[in-house]
């Protein structure tokens, strides 16, 4: 049985600011995060009668969905960027940074530093807030791949903020 509107937007209102995160921690942009979500939104309205409650939770759902729509993404030629225009270029930065309290720009250059299989396991689990069971599920690995990869994400982010802390100092 698929989804009503009313459930389908109780999921988008509980799960969207952690789809959100995780979104912005994987591609770093805050435009392209939003885009992303959105995306992974309309993909999951569009499978709602794939979902099933007893199966599992919404967000580890949500999070899988987001997760292929980011890997597409990945995959998309980019254009090229045109700086030669005539008309000035139009940005409208936030008033307050969305993660301002939560991770700061030192958190997203070190984030950058790990490699691509210890981010995402990471992020997973940190910010998308899914289990590490979860997180194995998804990424089609055991458990204790999991565990490992985390526990040596924190490490190297940890080394990588203390440095950075030495080194302003």
């Amino acid at each position: 049985m698929a989804l009503s509107i009313a459930e389908f937007n109780g999921m988008v209102s509980e799960h969207g600011p952690s789809l959100y995160r995780l979104a912005y921690r994987l591609v770093g942009d805050r435009h392209e995060a939003e885009d992303l979500v959105q995306e992974g939104f309309r993909s999951a309205w569009k499978s709602r009668n794939l979902f099933r409650p007893e199966e599992g939770n919404s967000r580890a759902w949500l999070a899988a969905i987001l997760r292929r729509r980011i890997a597409d993404h990945w995959r998309r030629p980019r254009p090229p960027v045109n700086l030669a225009r005539d008309e000035p270029l139009e940005s409208e930065l936030p008033a307050v940074d969305p993660f301002r309290d939560e991770l700061t720009d030192e958190m997203q250059q070190a984030l950058n530093r790990l490699p691509a299989e210890l981010k995402e396991t990471l992020l997973l689990v940190v910010v998308a807030e899914l289990t590490h069971q979860e997180a194995a599920e998804m990424l089609s690995v055991p458990l204790g791949t999991v565990l490992s990869r985390v526990s040596r994400a924190r490490n190297r982010l940890r080394e990588y903020l203390n440095a950075t802390q030495k080194t302003k100092k």
